[in-house]
């Protein structure tokens, strides 16, 4: 269905026995760039092969797809003249040849590319691939899920190292933020209480959980040999609709850029927030071109970056600052930022705000935020700086991932640490909850419809939530894709239904209304967090950040 991106290479006006390259005529049925035929000595023609063109000093890459017979086709539209490399994406092969192609200015260009199986298939292998592969319950599964937070599931797979060996790696690991990926890694600060500090028998149970975490990871890497010792399995390419999309890159400004949420306004700027720096940045879409906003650093010491992004009523942004402690307000017409710091009494090195919702704060001029460090949420009173606290748990607390509010600025939350779906009353302060039919479903990220329908990822249940917040009445489609877990999920103005995940580098699309289910692939590796539909287009836009790939990408479906 995907595999990791592969260059592939053919030099203009090169022949071989793998790449065809021809001029065609200009008179063609719509006007077209690049086309051409993928196939294999395996399969014939390839459909569902994914195709990418990026022009030499742009930031910019095109993907389309192969259709039922192979073929593929660039708009002329998408790429302008120029030269170009070129590369693809197939589960299981590499393209034969070299990687460029020139465009030029008149006939567009035929380009026919061999695909060849390939030599190493775990290099290709998306985190849903790996989990299909590997051996072990689903409790042992699920216990490595969160590795692949920071780094996909290949480098474990390839290392050494014993069980012994595991726990020390472990251990070391978990002194690192979410915030962290190979090239940024970013250790703890003091504590984090979770709520409460562990006693001795919950320090046992860790430490158990982490031996036998360990214990696994060893079967599953290549400790006892050079092979591994299960079979390495592949998703099947996707067809039909899932390939008459066109998708669209975008390349930060540097590496470390992580961007965790990307929303789009109603001029159409894209926004987004690096996850592991104190950046706010804007993209115009039409010609990449970006612009970035430093952010007030309140806490030199400590972690810095920022997780959630969200438009207020005015459509200026508010950004949660994680470890600062604090939230922010980008006014678009100023371009200046405005801080609400927590006040000395409830502030410490344990605060992480990872979420805020200001949507509805006209309603009452109050703000809403969450605090993964206690897993307590707070609301502020703009206009009085006034703090209040909300313990919708006892210690210890399971983890309340994202908040949402309501026209009444109700909050709801997504208890991802259990199976519930929890609502605080704006006005009584009253909290009630409300499980999914799934037990150990992990609500994670989602939004609420303009029919009061809250839709919601099950990230360890592998399914799409809807809570009719009317009725309190549940619904569930489970995912089609093994391994998926969906992490966050939204609604479009047509009633459809996108999800993402960190796992299988794909976007998922779902009709409420027939249970059916398109999947898009990625054209690379994309470890992908918010999802976000421009309901301003017709069909609408996806748009997501590739939290790990410093990208943002562009989905735009031709149906």
């Amino acid at each position: 269905m995907r595999t990791r991106l592969f260059l592939i290479a053919l030099i203009f006006g090169t022949l071989s026995s793998s790449i065809v390259i021809r001029r065609t005529h200009a008179a063609t049925q719509s006007p077209v760039a690049l086309t051409g035929r993928v196939s294999s000595a395996e399969e014939g023609a390839m459909e569902g092969v994914l195709v990418s063109a990026k022009k030499t000093g742009s930031t910019i890459t095109t993907t389309v797809f192969t259709d039922e017979k192979g073929r593929y086709q660039f708009p002329a539209s998408r790429l302008t003249p120029g030269h170009y490399t070129i590369r693809i994406r197939a589960t299981g092969y590499d393209l034969e040849g070299r990687n460029s192609v020139d465009i030029p200015a008149s006939d567009p260009v035929t380009l026919d590319l061999k695909l060849q199986k390939t030599t190493d298939l775990a290099a290709q292998l998306t985190n849903a691939e790996w989990l299909m592969s590997f051996p072990g319950t689903p409790g042992q599964k699920s216990s490595i899920q969160n590795c692949s937070h920071c780094h996909t599931f290949e480098p474990i797979v390839r290392s050494h190292h014993n069980a012994a060996e595991f726990e020390q790696v472990l251990e070391r690991m978990s002194h690192y933020t979410p915030e962290s990926f190979p090239l940024m890694p970013q250790p703890h600060f003091g504590s984090r209480t979770g709520g409460g500090e562990l006693n001795m028998e919950q320090q046992a149970q860790l430490s158990a959980a982490r031996r036998a975490q360990a214990e696994y990871l060893a079967t599953l890497n290549q400790s006892s040999g050079p092979s591994w010792g299960y079979e390495l399995k592949a998703f099947p390419r996707v067809k039909g609709l899932a390939n008459k999309a066109i998708i669209t890159e975008y390349d930060l400004p540097q590496r470390t850029r992580q961007p965790h949420d990307v929303v789009v306004d109603s001029a159409g700027m894209v926004w987004y927030a690096a996850f592991g720096e104190p950046i706010l940045g804007k993209m115009n879409p039409k010609t990449g071109a970006i612009t970035e906003y430093p952010m007030p650093v309140l806490k030199p010491h400590n972690v810095i970056g920022n997780l959630d992004v969200e438009f207020d009523k005015d459509q200026n942004l508010w950004i949660a600052m994680t470890f600062q402690a604090a939230i922010a307000k980008f006014d678009r017409k100023t371009d200046k930022f405005q801080i609400y710091k927590l006040p000395p009494e409830l502030d410490g090195d344990y605060r992480e705000i990872t979420f805020v919702a200001p949507q509805h704060s006209y309603v009452d001029g109050k703000v809403w935020l969450t605090d993964a460090g206690s897993y307590t949420q707070m609301r502020l009173d703009l206009a009085s700086g006034k703090w209040e606290t909300f313990e919708p748990f006892p210690i210890p607390r399971p983890n309340v991932y994202q908040i949402i509010s309501d026209e009444q600025n109700n909050l709801y939350l997504d208890v991802m640490g259990r199976q519930d779906i929890g609502r605080i009353d704006a006005r009584t302060g009253k909290i009630t909850f409300y499980p999914t039919p799934t037990p150990h479903s992990a609500p994670r990220r989602g939004m609420l419809d303009s029919e009061g329908r809250l839709w919601f990822g099950e990230n360890r249940g592998n399914k799409i939530g809807m809570f009719d917040t009317k009725t309190q009445k549940f619904q569930e489609w489970a995912s089609p894709v093994p391994e998926y877990f969906p992490y966050d999920v939204t609604a479009d103005k047509n009633g459809e239904v996108w999800a993402i995940g960190e796992f299988a580098d794909s976007i998922l699309r779902l009709n409420p209304r027939t249970g059916q289910f398109t999947e898009y692939p990625m054209p690379q590796f994309t470890n992908m967090r918010r999802a976000f539909v421009d309901n301003s287009t017709s069909p609408v836009t996806f748009w997501v950040g590739n939290t790990h790939g410093a990208s943002i990408v562009k989905l735009e479906p031709l149906n």
